[in-house]
């Protein structure tokens, strides 16, 4: 049924199993590690490679990449904060509207959660019998349908910090893998060349260990990480180079 502008399909489809709070928060975790860490090392090595292209100074490059550093872990560290909040906030809202729904609509409800459970096999008479000593609590109701009906499971409130310091510090440690060669070769021509090595492996390293940890191809993933991050770099350092032929 349709109700208080919320479409509810999840019943005529069989239910997806629960997702439990500490694979939540692991799962959460791992997938802000990765977006930190992939755009760390893609972003700042497109951003020195291109550098590279048109000055022949390491002081300037690394000036620029410490600060594309900088700027680029306060950017994602915030974007994971906002994440966060905008999580905690909508479940509260869906929270808030199934708690009214079981209010007003109690049978619609219960019907539901009959539905959800003969979903998982139960017979109609263990689903009957299961869903009235279910929704005798209120509280529990609620969470049932917001983790079975929405798949909406309870996000913990240290998300709000865990995020940010995950997403902003995996960042940095991506953008220092490009950045770090300028330190340690003067010239610029071999420290690109080290840089672009150096990344291109960890890009590869990272994107089968993404694939482990998402249970995907592991080489596959390896090689589009790869793939990506090289096009990135090719094209900054292409168009840097090429800016500075005319004369920009």
């Amino acid at each position: 049924m349709r109700l208080f502008g919320r479409s509810r399909g999840h019943a005529e489809t069989a239910p997806h199993p629960p997702e439990h709070e500490p694979h939540f928060t692991e799962s959460a975790s791992v997938r802000d590690f990765i977006i930190g860490l992939s755009d760390g090392l893609t972003v700042p090595f497109a951003l020195v490679a291109g550098l590279a292209g048109v000055l022949s100074n390491n002081h300037y490059i690394i000036i620029g990449g410490l600060a594309e550093i900088v700027a680029g872990t306060i950017s994602m560290g915030v974007g994971g904060y906002l994440a966060a909040q905008h999580d905690a906030e909508f479940y509260r809202s869906e929270r808030a509207r199934e708690e009214k729904e079981v209010e007003l609509v109690p049978e619609v409800e219960r019907k539901e959660v009959r539905e959800i459970f003969e979903g998982y096999g139960l017979t109609p008479q263990e689903a009957e019998t299961t869903t009235a000593s279910l929704t005798r609590r209120k509280s529990s109701w609620v969470d049932f349908m917001m983790l079975f009906e929405l798949g909406l499971p309870r996000p913990r409130p240290d998300r709000l910090w865990r995020s940010p310091l995950t997403i902003g510090g995996a960042y940095a440690i991506g953008g220092f893998v490009p950045l770090s060669p300028y330190f340690l070769f003067p010239v610029t021509s071999t420290a690109l060349g080290v840089s672009a090595v150096v990344t291109l492996i960890a890009l590869f390293v990272f994107g089968v260990a993404r694939g482990r940890a998402t249970d995907t191809n592991p080489w596959k993933s390896g090689v589009q990480t790869l793939v990506i991050g090289g096009v990135a770099a090719l094209a900054a350092y292409g168009l840097a180079r090429g800016a500075s032929g005319h004369g920009f």
